[in-house]
């Protein structure tokens, strides 16, 4: 309890958020991390998911990357990337120490969600829909921009979603190597045996994974073209006469 107690003085403490090294800064270092890193891989594996499963083509593929994604650790990833000549250990602008080595890692890290719900999001348009549009006369590309992508639309999201809670969540690892964000709190506290702060840290970075959870789940659902309505009530349900036996009419 008494550690409940010191992590909590620790988080209202103004001192605490307030500094080059405070928890306002680090929280803005792993919010960059995590949105650069969330970008570029949107911006690498999704055109080529959507494409593939636009074609019906290269599903092989498209798992393969995701399997390969998942099975290397990020950890390992980052210390191979930090101990090369290239990109190494070096300050990357507003990233900090190792921050391009940091920002490889977690786009890597975030391909395979997104490659998966892209490729599968695809897929998943209802045959008869594509029919449907060929026989408009749209043009293959018509048909995926108007009909295809809206529909993949949320199983795409979902995977934005994902990765966006999972590069958040692996970004502290950044500390590892002396890089930015809420990684350092953690670290720096327990090495001075400052358990308090590192406790902090970690309900900070638990306390937004849940914010941008909830965030990326509202997107989620406004980007639904076709919202499932609510199911009725069991009253409503109870309410609708159904025939009986004493209601069906009997010979004569």
């Amino acid at each position: 309890m008494e550690l409940f107690a010191d992590t909590w003085q620790y988080l209202i403490d103004p001192d605490s958020w307030t500094g080059a090294g405070g928890l306002v800064a680090r929280l803005l270092e792993q919010l960059l991390l995590t949105a650069t890193a969330l970008v570029a891989a949107m911006l690498l594996g999704l055109p080529l998911a959507l494409w593939l499963g636009h074609l019906g083509k290269g599903g092989f593929l498209a798992v393969n990357i995701s399997n390969v994604g998942r099975a290397v650790p990020t950890f390992a990833l980052l210390a191979l990337l930090v101990a090369a000549d290239w990109p190494g250990s070096e300050d990357f602008g507003p990233y900090g120490r190792a921050g391009l080595a940091t920002l490889i890692a977690l786009v890597l890290f975030a391909l395979p969600p997104l490659i998966t719900n892209g490729y599968v999001a695809m897929r998943e348009v209802p045959s008869d829909v594509q029919e449907a549009a060929d026989g408009m006369g749209m043009s293959p590309m018509q048909r995926f921009r108007r009909v295809e992508l809206p529909l993949a639309l949320p199983v795409i999201a979902s995977g934005v979603r994902l990765a966006l809670v999972q590069v958040w969540a692996t970004a502290t690892i950044a500390a590892l190597v002396a890089g930015p964000g809420l990684g350092r709190i953690i670290t720096e506290g327990f090495a001075r045996n400052d358990y308090a702060q590192g406790m902090a840290g970690a309900v900070v970075v638990a306390s937004v994974a849940l914010v941008l959870e909830l965030a990326a789940a509202a997107v989620q659902r406004a980007v639904d073209p076709m919202p499932r309505a609510p199911s009725p009530d069991r009253d409503e349900d109870l309410s609708v006469p159904s025939t009986t036996v004493a209601e069906a009419p009997t010979g004569s």
